[in-house]
């Protein structure tokens, strides 16, 4: 990100480096490191990434002593998936996904602290659990948000549980900080996301992750239906076929 001694110098290329240098990182930085990743003054760094706080694109951790991306630039970054160029080689990918599996694929993104559905192709079956592109879902209880919480740092997760009990959605919804993190460490060890009726009665789903090709997670893959018709088992037998598509999909939203 350095360029040369100056660093960069217009205010806009400072403070979109600034977003990016922060949006880049699995952990929020200090101003030390943003810094140094900069290659500006001290001074100047703080400016900007107050001013972004102010504006809320950046969110001080509750020390106070890093950054981290902000509601307002988690909803921007959000849109910008949605409407990528690269929506018509998306679509064909979860088409192809959803011609193999017979059941409805969508692909979400992190956006502030729920779960946003950038893009979805539904199946031909008549019975439907229909969530349309742009909703927003809980994190603890559904499949790719779980896996999201899985990959994030444990600070985020930490702040999700600080509040006690999460909502319960169904009988089967994982509410307790014990086991959603229990659940969370399964998931990291998997690599993979369910939802066992937690979010909706009757509806299973599976989740994988989307990378960049830096190895960030930057969204997710999943399949979901009615669990009458598409039983936990079965969902998980289309793992293979998910993570075939979570690597032509992490091709395309990366720009590669």
């Amino acid at each position: 990100m350095r360029r040369g001694d100056a660093g960069p110098s217009s205010v806009a290329e400072r403070i979109l480096l600034l977003l990016e240098a922060v949006a880049g990182r699995e952990e929020p930085a200090t101003l030390a490191e943003l810094t140094a990743a900069m290659g500006l003054a001290k001074a100047t760094v703080h400016r900007l990434a107050s001013l972004l706080v102010e504006l809320r694109y950046l969110e001080r951790t509750p020390d106070g002593k890093r950054y981290a991306v902000g509601a307002r630039f988690a909803g921007a970054a959000a849109g910008a998936l949605r409407s990528t160029l690269a929506w018509g080689p998306r679509r064909a990918v979860l088409r192809e996904l959803v011609s193999r599996l017979n059941e409805t694929c969508n692909i979400t993104a992190l956006d502030g602290g729920e779960l946003v559905y950038l893009d979805r192709v539904e199946s031909e079956w008549p019975l439907q659990i229909r969530l349309s592109v742009g909703s927003h879902v809980p994190l603890h209880c559904t499949a790719s948000g779980k896996l999201f919480l899985a990959m994030s740092s444990a600070k985020i997760v930490r702040d999700l549980l600080s509040a006690g009990e999460l909502p319960r959605h169904t009988p089967k919804t994982l509410v307790t900080p014990r086991d959603l993190q229990a659940a969370l460490a399964q998931i990291r060890r998997d690599g993979f996301g369910t939802d066992d009726e937690e979010f909706i009665e009757g509806m299973t789903a599976v989740a994988v992750p989307i990378f960049s090709r830096s190895r960030t997670m930057i969204a997710t893959v999943a399949v979901h239906g009615p669990k009458s018709r598409l039983p936990l088992s079965l969902a998980l037998a289309h793992i293979p076929a998910l993570r075939e598509a979570a690597n032509k999909l992490g091709a395309v939203l990366d720009g590669g």
